[in-house]
């Protein structure tokens, strides 16, 4: 006879800690699925637009992320890169951080590489994509806008 609390009167602390990354991986699973259907560049596309843009004119570092997301989901890797050149970065941290919250909400370690991130790193990635976002509102880097 084990002693404790029988399982079915143990709260299901670790269900309730992972149903906010299932309800947001649930989300971004349904907002690819959108966006891969519904071309951002068409008229009534009823796609969010980025408001730095609308009130500059200007390019900011994620300016192009959407269209670069259909264009990647539809097979378009190139398309994908010439919209936005730091896509595979901006996908790759959402993935990362998706993962990251997952593992803390089973209780397990969080992932090694990525605490041995030095918070400098947060000056330099800032530093990266201030730039970037400059120089695609320059003539010269043109190809760098979406």
């Amino acid at each position: 006879m084990s002693v404790g609390v029988p399982a079915m009167q143990r709260p299901p602390v670790r269900r309730a800690l992972l149903a906010g990354p299932v309800a947001c991986g649930c989300a971004l699973v349904g907002a690819a699925a959108y966006v891969a259907i519904i071309d951002p560049t068409s008229r009534g596309a009823h796609l969010p637009v980025c408001p730095f843009h609308e009130l500059t004119g200007l390019w900011c570092p994620g300016c192009g992320l959407t269209r670069a997301t259909h264009a990647l989901l539809r097979g378009n890797v190139g398309a994908a890169l010439g919209y936005n050149l730091l896509f595979p970065f901006f996908l790759g941290a959402i993935i990362v951080g998706w993962l990251a919250w997952v593992r803390s909400a089973l209780g397990r370690a969080p992932i090694g590489w990525v605490t041995r991130i030095s918070p400098r790193s947060g000056i330099v990635i800032a530093g990266v994509l201030a730039v970037f976002g400059v120089l695609r509102n320059l003539t010269p880097f043109a190809a760098l806008a979406p």
